[in-house]
């Protein structure tokens, strides 16, 4: 585990003495405020109470948009998103990840009572955490993003997610994250033998409300 302070979070409960977690992680150059508003949205009352955690990723530099400093799960280098990646900042991300699913923990929600989710660069870290955890979560969930380091995940993969139930969304016009690199992703995922839900929507690089209906069906049924 990485030495280094916690990330900043905005944090929602939905009721008293929450039992569940999600931990929602944005996409390259937004904050944890992003995705802070959907929590009304997802309409998920009569469920046990949930904490939602909303992580701001620390600021870099980001070679694709000329070195300028946003927030970002890793650095990337090329449209492609894949021919070369940023290994470190990927694996160091993962520690940061790691680090708020303990403090969960230490609060008293275990880690299968955990969703991990996350928009474009927060899908690819919901992916890159998820798939490698040594301890079982209640499910993943991957919004318009892609599977990062794609040719180590079925070597470091963990046992202990392999029936973990993903959500997998994409836009049919995503500009930003081709539908190819998720349709790849998904195949990645099915091939490992994964329990996969695929959902595509006819929108850009976004979120729509037939999409979040779906997360929220999700949700019920991995949190209930």
């Amino acid at each position: 585990m990485s030495s280094t302070a916690l990330l900043e979070c905005i944090e929602i409960e939905t009721g008293p003495h929450p039992g569940r977690a999600v931990i929602w992680l944005h996409g390259l150059g937004a904050d944890g405020n992003d995705f802070a508003p959907l929590v009304p949205e997802l309409k998920l009352d009569g469920m046990p109470a949930i904490r939602f955690v909303f992580p701001h990723a620390p600021v870099r530099p980001v070679t694709i948009n000329n070195g300028m400093s946003m927030r970002a799960w890793y650095d990337i280098f090329a449209p492609d998103l894949v021919r070369r990646e940023d290994e470190p900042g990927l694996r160091l991300s993962q520690q940061a990840v790691q680090a708020l699913i303990a403090r969960e923990n230490e609060r008293g929600i275990p880690t299968d009572k955990i969703v991990l989710a996350g928009f474009s660069q927060g899908c690819a870290m919901t992916l890159q955490t998820g798939l490698r955890m040594d301890e079982k979560l209640a499910g993943l969930v991957g919004l318009s993003g892609y599977l990062p380091l794609a040719a180590l995940a079925a070597a470091e993969r963990h046992a202990a997610n392999h029936d973990t139930p993903i959500f997998l969304a994409h836009g049919v016009m995503d500009p930003v994250v081709s539908l190819d690199r998720a349709e790849a992703t998904r195949q990645a995922l099915l091939d490992m033998g994964y329990p996969l839900t695929w959902k595509t929507y006819h929108m850009p690089h976004s979120v729509c409300l037939e999409e979040i209906e779906d997360i929220a069906a999700f949700l019920r049924r991995v949190l209930s």
